[in-house]
């Protein structure tokens, strides 16, 4: 592919590079898997412990979703789309193995803070990763997916297969009890 095209192809909307793949510009699925290869890898840690289960998961997951991309029907984004598949495919592992990791419990970013903000930091991610594994599961994976991934309530329909209502009220429980979980913490200030 010459510079030019590769350029060409950045300006693609995701639902136009996956109808060029499906059109037979197969190298094409690189562009997507660079743009989602890092969310798809955060829904895995939510699910998994290590990372070579995550890698597992995610190359599992492009894997699914090259070999389907031909019923993807842009009813939906390409990310949602996507993000179903991946969901679904932890869903499937978990039922064998029975078991939820929060996203909550990773901490993406790469920020240049002082060794005071890092401390403060670290024990405010503490009380949230802590109030947030003590959620039921149903809850964790709304708030992972409207939090953490930004989804609307229709997104996180299509990828949960929860009713929208069900979805707000699970979003709003969620909130409930982690202000329950955490008032302590916020009034009794940072220890």
């Amino acid at each position: 592919m010459r510079g030019n095209d590769r350029d060409f192809s950045l300006e693609l909307s995701d639902e136009d590079i996956a109808v060029d793949v499906v059109n037979g510009k197969r190298e094409l699925f690189r562009l997507l898997i660079d743009r989602h290869e890092r969310r798809v890898s955060g829904l895995g840690y939510s699910f998994f412990h290590n990372a070579d289960e995550v890698a597992d998961f995610v190359q599992d997951v492009f894997l699914k979703a090259f070999r389907s991309l031909s019923q993807f029907q842009r009813r939906a984004r390409f990310s949602t789309w996507l993000y179903r598949i991946a969901y679904t495919s932890a869903l499937n592992q978990m039922n064998r193995r029975r078991e939820y990791k929060s996203l909550s419990e990773n901490d993406y970013e790469s920020a240049h803070r002082t060794p005071e903000e890092d401390h403060i930091k670290a024990l405010l991610r503490g009380a949230v990763r802590q109030a947030v594994t003590e959620l039921p599961e149903k809850y964790r994976v709304c708030v992972d997916l409207f939090f953490f991934y930004d989804r609307s309530y229709s997104e996180i329909e299509m990828i949960t297969g929860y009713p929208v209502n069900t979805i707000k009220s699970h979003v709003f429980r969620a909130k409930k009890l982690l202000r329950e979980k955490l008032k302590g913490f916020v009034e009794g200030g940072i220890p």
